[in-house]
């Protein structure tokens, strides 16, 4: 205990020195900045921690994919009106932070399920929020990013220990197919 009492002195300390004034715009920008991480980090390390190789494999598939497409979009759509940012800055379209943010979100939903999936997409919707409200983006910008990611992640993502039912196509067939993934 004695050494935690010290710790915290000494932190006290250095603040009060530093007397650094630090603006609500600041915090709220940081924040969206470290939610955007934390939500496609939170997803590898539950997989890594779940010894989940597969779902490892399967989320920097789905993340690589995912930031791939969203920058060949960027660069496509730069030279638009929608590339253009509401401060004026350009590679607007869309969103990189939604993306990656999403990419993570898109992961847990589709490996793990909603129990995980919800407040992960909760997470990336106040990403998309702080994006739109510190005019870097426009509603389109990051609803596009969301909408990418979530289907990147279906062509990427497969559940784990699920059952579903998915339909076949085919020349002879076309009907129901039940799959039990372990």
């Amino acid at each position: 205990m004695p050494k935690l009492r010290r710790y915290i002195t000494v932190v006290a300390v250095v603040v009060t020195l530093l007397n650094v004034p630090v603006s609500a715009r600041a915090v709220e920008v940081l924040s969206g900045h470290l939610v955007m991480a934390a939500i496609p980090v939170t997803a590898l390390g539950i997989a890594f921690f779940t010894d989940d190789v597969e779902g490892q494999k399967q989320w920097l598939r789905n993340t690589l994919a995912n930031q791939a497409l969203t920058s060949v979009a960027r660069l496509g759509f730069n030279e638009t009106s929608w590339g253009e940012r509401p401060n004026g800055h350009k590679y607007g379209f869309p969103s990189g932070h939604v993306a990656f943010a999403a990419s993570g979100a898109s992961f847990l939903q589709e490996r793990y399920g909603w129990k995980y999936g919800v407040p992960a997409w909760l997470l990336t919707g106040f990403v998309a929020w702080n994006r739109v409200d510190n005019d870097k983006h426009h509603w389109r910008d990051v609803i596009a990013a969301g909408a990418l990611s979530y289907g990147v992640a279906k062509l990427f993502v497969t559940p784990e220990n699920a059952t579903y039912l998915a339909p076949v196509v085919g020349p002879d067939f076309i009907g129901m197919r039940w799959e039990r993934s372990y």
